[in-house]
């Protein structure tokens, strides 16, 4: 299911440790991996030659930092807009997976601070994960979906089956949220799945591969609620599904896009205590 990796890269080394502890999962470790590090098309042409060095560090480094050889990655130094680069590269090489550091920005910051990442991910229809600066890259054991009937949140489960069924010990948490805008919050209660259809349909699907996850439910603000349940029970992955909202008028309108009402995701993405994947409706 994930056959093709791109790991966009920047020098600060956090994304580089995710994709290393994704590639001990087994049914990671065979996909190809391509690294890609953007030098800015704005540099003047006398530091041109110093930026396209650098970047040939930064690309070696990151594949060390991997401990991969040759055979098992293509690297792309490429000059331009990192943005744009990023979702160009994805589409040539059909990548499965997109893996980019984050720092974390609320939304009004990421559109003045020009953030790679949050234009990425509102381009990009392929699932990408997200690793903020400020937080510690475990191993990943525990992997929480939140579930609801929308197709975004079935494919993240069905990611989520992919990776947990060769982790040894792995943890299956599925997190179903009643929403209350108002704010009001509610204990968080593991639950067997017999009540709540949605919860029993994604259970049934988890036990097709022998994994029997554990089911809660909560009551809140969602992106609130899905951030307190990672937290509190020290998830290493969370994935969450982001139906692609946009009309298909506006998908090249990013900047204005961007200023459309906050959404769940961008909640969830900056405010996450591990790191989060990302994805939208199922192929």
């Amino acid at each position: 299911m994930i056959k093709k990796i791109l790991l966009a890269v920047s020098g600060l080394g956090h994304a580089e440790e995710m994709l290393k502890t994704l590639r001990e999962i087994p049914s990671i470790q065979s996909a190809k991996i391509t690294v890609l590090h953007v030098v800015p098309a704005k540099s003047t042409a006398a530091n041109m030659t110093a930026k396209w060095e650098e970047g040939g560090r930064i690309l070696a480094n990151a594949i060390q930092t991997l401990n991969l050889d040759a055979s098992e990655v293509s690297s792309i130094l490429r000059q331009g807009d990192p943005k744009d680069v990023v979702c160009q590269v994805a589409d040539e090489i059909d990548a499965d997976l997109i893996v980019m550091g984050s720092r974390g920005l609320k939304r009004l910051q990421s559109i003045l601070s020009n953030s790679v990442s949050q234009y990425v991910f509102q381009l990009s229809s392929r699932p990408m994960l997200l690793v903020k600066d400020d937080i510690y890259v475990k191993r990943i054991k525990r992997i929480m979906v939140a579930i609801d009937n929308s197709d975004a949140a079935k494919n993240c489960l069905k990611l989520a089956l992919f990776l947990l069924r060769d982790i040894q010990g792995g943890e299956l948490i599925l997190a179903n949220i009643a929403t209350d805008f108002g704010g009001k919050k509610s204990e968080i209660t593991q639950v067997t799945s017999d009540k709540n259809p949605v919860l029993a349909t994604a259970v049934a699907e988890a036990e097709k591969y022998g994994i029997k996850p554990r089911c809660y439910i909560s009551s809140g603000k969602p992106g609130e609620e899905i951030c307190r349940l990672a937290e509190e029970l020290s998830v290493d992955l969370l994935l969450l599904g982001s139906p692609d909202r946009r009309p298909s008028i506006a998908k090249s309108f990013v900047d204005i896009d961007r200023l459309i009402g906050a959404s769940l995701s961008d909640y969830v993405r900056v405010n996450a205590s591990c790191p989060v994947l990302l994805a939208r409706t199922l192929d």
